[in-house]
């Protein structure tokens, strides 16, 4: 709920399941202390959560009746991709929230993609691990070449747009730092500098280019 709080205010908070069960006995104080309504689902049939079903049908009707301007869907179930691609269409945002294991197709129909993991603790300065370093250069020097102006240097802020456009999983996070900000000033093919906004503000803007 503090992750959520930093896109937006949570007006309505739904978490659907067979709350007869013993499994979800646990969830009873988090509920009421987030004020977040439980919605029964009985499971009909083995095999089959019903409560997808239930959730969908919830979604689509608030599309159309509550004043929403986004939805974020905790699940790392693939079932919810149609969901979220329908809720976009409709001109709505869609933040998702789930596990590292949630399949490609559901990160990508969110607009922004949060891995749970990452929540669970404060960040830890680290360096990214071999597999995912070629993936954050790609992905930085691509959004570089794309937002920078003449003399090579580009708006960190529009960066992080374009990324996050092209990857709705991308967060800064995931490499151990809490601000794409304090990420790129790490890398080595990475040049960055901070421009005041005018004279007399106290306010900067970061700007980053390839290191030649």
């Amino acid at each position: 709920m503090n992750e959520i709080a930093r896109y937006g205010l949570a007006t309505i908070k739904r978490a659907y399941g067979d709350w007869t069960t013993q499994n979800l006995a646990s969830w009873k104080k988090t509920l009421h202390d987030l004020a977040i309504q439980p919605i029964q689902q009985f499971a009909y049939t083995t095999g089959k959560n019903s409560t997808d079903s239930a959730l969908i049908i919830d979604a689509m009707d608030m599309l159309h009746t509550a004043e929403v301007d986004g939805f974020c869907l905790v699940s790392s179930d693939s079932d919810f991709t149609r969901l979220a691609t329908r809720l976009r269409e409709s001109g709505k945002t869609v933040y998702g929230f789930g596990e590292k294991k949630t399949p490609k197709p559901f990160i990508a129909a969110c607009d922004k993609f949060i891995f749970t993991e990452i929540l669970k603790h404060e960040p830890e300065k680290q360096s990214p691990n071999q597999s995912s370093s070629p993936k954050l250069k790609t992905s930085l020097l691509t959004a570089i070449d794309a937002a920078a102006k003449d003399d090579g240097w580009a708006s960190l802020s529009a960066v992080g747009q374009m990324i996050s456009q092209a990857d709705p999983s991308f967060d800064s996070r995931n490499y151990g730092s809490s601000k794409l900000s304090g990420l790129v000033q790490g890398l080595t093919y990475i040049e960055c500098k901070a421009v005041q906004s005018s004279p007399d503000s106290v306010t900067k803007h970061i700007y980053i280019r390839r290191k030649t």
